[in-house]
């Protein structure tokens, strides 16, 4: 079965931009509730598709197939809720594990989340200099959150 491991973290520099370029993103969801979604994604060239469970403490189900760019595209245009989540990702590989920083644009605009997947929960890893507080389980951060309650609607940050 395939899983994800996963803790989420806010930035407090963007100095992860001296050691890599970003990749534009375009997703959607096609069902997203109780946990469990289907999810599309433009990235760079490439198309996926993406089907989660709920999650169980920071591990959660996933099973995550290419499929052809321009039926995801399509997907994206017809099957998608909007707003479509838009963004840029970093990949910056640090002390042996790969970070993923998500700048957001459209109206999520100024959020900016890195996340970094484990093979244990338990895992031990070093943060970089530039990854500030965890937001690992806090829903508000969940892409398909976004779609439903966009960061520039929240009240707070």
């Amino acid at each position: 079965m395939g899983s994800e491991i996963e803790r989420k973290f806010l930035t407090q520099s963007n100095n992860y931009r001296n050691i890599s370029e970003g990749v534009p993103y375009m997703q959607g969801y096609i069902c997203s509730g109780k946990g469990k979604v289907v999810r599309v994604r433009v990235a760079g060239t490439k198309g996926y598709i993406t089907i989660k469970g709920p999650h169980k403490g920071i591990k959660r189900a996933e099973y995550e197939y290419e499929i052809p760019l321009d039926d995801a595209k399509e997907m994206l245009e017809n099957l998608c809720s909007k707003p479509l989540i838009e963004k840029d990702r970093f990949k910056v590989n640090y002390e042996g594990f790969v970070w993923e920083i998500d700048e957001f644009h459209g109206e999520n605009e100024g959020l900016v989340v890195a996340e970094i997947e484990l093979t244990d929960e338990n895992q031990h890893f070093t943060t970089p200099e530039w990854i500030g507080k965890e937001v690992t389980g806090d829903s508000k951060y969940y892409n398909s959150s976004l779609i439903k309650n966009p960061y520039s609607k929240w009240n707070y940050v």
